[in-house]
């Protein structure tokens, strides 16, 4: 059996960077397929690094990401590793109170973790609320919600049959 996990990362006091812990929200409302476990991880980066080291055939990350795109266009990206002998020990310092998905990534590699498959399902923010932060997501980014968990179950589809 396909084990898959959909890690969505998010802080709730910035804005469009709750968008995927809104996104968690709306794939708890669905069944999904055995074999699939969604998991809201906050911003906790450090339980996000230990769940991608238990050994998933493959993960979907749910975040928003700036890509030169207009607010809320949902992208499916596939993260490019980093060979091991390229990191520094800031490429795998992780804040407790931060999540960058390219250095938990890092982390799981030079830990030695593996998967077969990871992609990013993004969002292109609006805003992230600045220096005082801000409650809710913007208007393009709500409406994105929809089309990213419609997003991940066609990916979770293609990658049951595959």
């Amino acid at each position: 059996m396909t084990s898959i996990l959909v890690a969505c990362v998010g802080n709730i006091f910035n804005g469009d960077d709750a968008f995927g812990v809104e996104v968690a929200r709306r794939l708890a409302q669905i069944t999904l397929p055995e074999g699939v476990q969604v998991v809201d991880f906050g911003i906790r980066g450090i339980d996000l690094t230990y769940a991608l080291m238990d050994g998933y055939d493959a993960v979907i990350l749910v975040d928003v990401a700036q890509r030169g795109e207009t607010p809320g266009v949902v992208s499916i990206v596939e993260p490019e590793f980093v060979e091991e002998g390229e990191l520094s020990p800031e490429d795998l310092a992780l804040s407790p109170h931060d999540l960058d998905p390219a250095k938990v990534l890092r982390l799981v590699s030079a830990l030695g973790g593996s998967c077969q498959r990871v992609l990013l399902v993004a969002c292109e923010p609006l805003t992230f609320g600045g220096e005082e932060g801000v409650m809710g997501l913007s208007k393009p980014v709500t409406a994105a919600v929809g089309v990213a968990a419609e997003t991940i179950e066609e990916l979770i589809g293609g990658m049951l049959v595959a």
